[in-house]
């Protein structure tokens, strides 16, 4: 019976992940990198990268999902959790509305349990299709969720970051869970448990100044946006030109910010050996 039910998650996350990463439209499109043009199904089939430059296009959660779990393993927590609307903020019910009904996810994150590689973790999945992956009380609870979820089972954390920042819809209701968060990931490493940290673009606002920048091992993917605060904002305020390639992925590795740049064709294979090395079971 265990079989049946794991093979239907299996074909119901294949399905969502060819939804999510279906590109509608033309079956040509533009690299806004490199401007050449490649067909829409082999940028699908490279998961969404460039065959031309590299260039990362974003990645739906679910997609993501399927393409560095086992098949078989997906196994989604909290998949009911979405937004309320605590300030009655003029329209903001009518576009979580739409944007559910747009993406077919519930919030701007997927939680689950599964496994890389054959070994157990828990993983967290932005999606910045939904209010541009922006953190509102319902993100930060689900997050919150999978990261005691990893530390009652011992199981490591894998989170995928893509976000604008705070919901201004909810306010401080938003900026409470960077402490939230933070607070979690502190009593998940007094467990002495590995959590990685995987940011893609764009990884900004308190999103970086919380769960985004505390993981043991920082990972992220080639030409991330990675900051507090916008280049421009920055280059506005200081009144100085930046360097050329300031925040983005490659300019925080080779500051220390970022442990390593993995193109997205590698992750899985990078996961995999870093939860090899770090092994310590767990149970589910």
């Amino acid at each position: 019976m265990n079989t049946i039910f794991a093979k239907r998650r299996n074909r119901l996350l294949a399905m969502k992940a060819i939804r999510d990463n279906y590109m509608s439209g033309e079956k040509q499109i533009t690299c806004p990198k490199c401007g050449q043009e490649s067909q829409r199904k082999t940028v699908s089939e490279a998961l969404s990268v460039c065959p031309n430059c590299g260039y990362h296009w974003p990645m739906g959660a679910y997609h993501r999902l399927s393409s560095i779990l086992d098949s078989g393993s997906f196994r989604e927590l909290n998949a009911r959790l979405t937004a309320a609307d605590p300030l009655a903020f003029p329209g903001y019910r009518a576009k979580l509305t739409a944007a559910q009904k747009k993406t077919g996810l519930n919030e701007a994150v997927v939680t689950a349990v599964g496994a890389i590689g054959g070994r157990k973790c828990v993983t967290a999945v932005m999606d910045s299709r939904f209010f541009m992956g922006s953190m509102s009380a319902a993100v930060g609870e689900k997050i919150t969720r999978a990261i005691e979820f990893a530390a009652k089972t011992k199981l490591p954390l894998i989170i995928f970051s893509a976000s604008g920042g705070a919901r201004m819809q909810e306010g401080i209701l938003s900026l409470m869970q960077m402490a939230k968060t933070s607070a979690a990931l502190a009593k998940f490493s007094e467990k002495g448990l590995l959590y990685i940290s995987v940011l893609t673009d764009p990884t900004t606002g308190g999103v970086t100044a919380s769960f985004a920048s505390l993981g043991d091992v920082i990972l992220a993917e080639p030409g991330a946006l990675i900051g507090f605060a916008g280049p421009r904002v920055i280059q506005q305020t200081i009144g100085e030109t930046l360097p050329e390639g300031f925040q983005r992925a490659e300019y925080q590795e080779e500051h220390g910010f970022v442990d390593a740049v993995v193109p997205r064709g590698e992750l899985r294979e990078t996961l995999s050996r870093l939860l090899c090395l770090h092994e310590k079971g767990g149970r589910v």
